[in-house]
């Protein structure tokens, strides 16, 4: 589903980012917000643990574009309705893929999947036309959002 495609929805993604970074709780390394998906290279900070960032993260975008669905687009909103237990509505995976990048060859192959993602699906020509990703940043070291990190310091 295209929940990401309007751009308030990629903006909250960015806030939760800048939260968690400016509270100290990752090093944003990379990132790309697709229309239905998103991808990160992030590294937990100091004693927290990536469960707890992610469910953080998780919980707060997806409370937050709920809250901006049912103020601007309420039929859209219940195509997310679920039958479940502990939630009315589900709008992420219930367990997301997260894997370790331990080596520099593996990291800078998923950095540049990562920023190859929006060209491959046709939403720009080129990685740093397109502003829900940090492959501008790596290109030409300008970070608008204040939140990321290069990879090598």
């Amino acid at each position: 589903m295209p929940l990401l495609k309007p751009d308030s929805h990629k903006d909250i993604i960015l806030t939760s980012l800048s939260f968690l970074q400016r509270d100290e709780r990752i090093t944003l390394y990379a990132f790309v917000i697709m229309p239905n998906h998103i991808h990160l290279i992030w590294q937990p900070y100091g004693e927290h643990l990536p469960k707890k960032i992610q469910h953080s993260f998780l919980k707060y975008t997806a409370q937050q574009i709920k809250f901006e669905l049912l103020k601007n687009n309420p039929a859209e909103l219940e195509q997310f309705k679920v039958d479940a237990a502990d939630r009315e509505y589900q709008f992420w995976e219930r367990n997301p893929l997260s894997i370790e990048l331990y080596q520099e060859k593996v990291f800078l192959q998923k950095l540049n999947y990562l920023h190859r993602n929006h060209v491959k699906a046709g939403l720009c020509k080129y990685p740093e036309e397109y502003r829900y990703s940090s492959a501008r940043f790596y290109e030409t070291g300008v970070d608008e959002w204040g939140i990321l990190n290069h990879y090598r310091g």
